[in-house]
């Protein structure tokens, strides 16, 4: 029997608000300050703030918050920029907090 569940997704965990997808996982290997972290490739329903320079982990990149569009929760960043060669694969991707993001629809 066909597989009619859909995709699976994950949810801002204050709303519920679909903000990525399962299959847009690049890398669970990420540490945000609060724990572990997801990057993705996409998010959706997300409000991108300002962009500015932090020193993170692997150094110093220029990152924006990224707050669910339903109810303004910050729920990670995306990279906008690296300076350094190793880590332009990041760039224009996201990183959601573990803890902030929960399971729907599977």
């Amino acid at each position: 029997m066909e597989d009619l569940a859909g995709p699976r997704l994950y949810g801002c965990y204050k709303c519920q608000n679909h903000v990525c997808c399962h299959d847009d996982i690049v890398s669970k290997d990420f540490q945000a300050s609060r724990g572990r972290a997801f990057l993705f490739s996409h998010a959706m329903n997300v409000v991108v703030g300002p962009t500015e320079d932090r020193h993170l982990i692997t150094g110093l990149h220029s990152v924006a918050d990224v707050h669910c569009c339903d109810c303004k929760e910050v729920l990670g960043w995306k990279y906008v920029k690296a300076y350094e060669e190793l880590q332009k694969y990041k760039e224009g991707k996201f990183v959601l907090e573990k803890f902030k993001i929960v399971k729907v629809n599977w």
